[in-house]
């Protein structure tokens, strides 16, 4: 369970990561810690579980690779087997569980298991595609991108903070 000070470094680091030589240390003078504190920290709450993941984004197009969100209907008895094995391929990220929000409408969908393939470059999205449906006998839909939009989400991790409850 994070403390509170891992609360206010996540906080902190939350859309904001100093570009400068010694941005752990600048990080810490802002929490009023050691540079040391900041990155054990960072380590302990990344091999915890607490975080799964610290680093940037990146627009991938830029760089010549491709993000396509993926989806799959996968039978509830083999969920977690499925969920293991996609999630286990280095081009798979955000793998979740979705339910349909009004699954006895029209236009309802069994897809219950997404997730995002990254690739350094678009020719490979179809390989992990493949490999996926080789790999779990299930067919894998992709959804490009056909346009993107920035939503910064940011929940609050602190009361009284600059994205929390007052």
């Amino acid at each position: 369970m994070p403390t509170p000070d891992d609360l206010r470094l996540i906080d902190r680091l939350h859309g904001g990561f100093p570009l400068c030589d010694r941005p752990f240390a600048a990080v810490a003078a802002d929490l009023g810690c050691s540079e040391d504190a900041v990155i054990d920290r960072l380590r302990r709450l990344l091999a915890n579980g607490d975080l799964t993941r610290f680093g940037p984004l990146f627009q991938i197009e830029r760089a010549g690779g491709r993000f396509v969100l993926a989806a799959m209907a996968v039978p509830e008895e083999r969920f977690e087997t499925v969920a293991a094995q996609v999630g286990a391929l280095s081009e798979v990220a955000h793998n979740y569980r979705r339910e349909s929000a009004h699954p006895n409408q029209p236009g309802a969908t069994t897809l219950n298991m997404w997730f995002v393939i990254a690739v350094e470059r678009p020719d490979q999205v179809e390989r992990v595609t493949e490999q996926i449906e080789a790999m779990t006998k299930l067919p894998v839909y992709t959804f490009p991108k056909k346009r993107e939009f920035f939503v910064e989400l940011r929940l609050p991790l602190l009361t009284g903070g600059d994205h929390a409850p007052q």
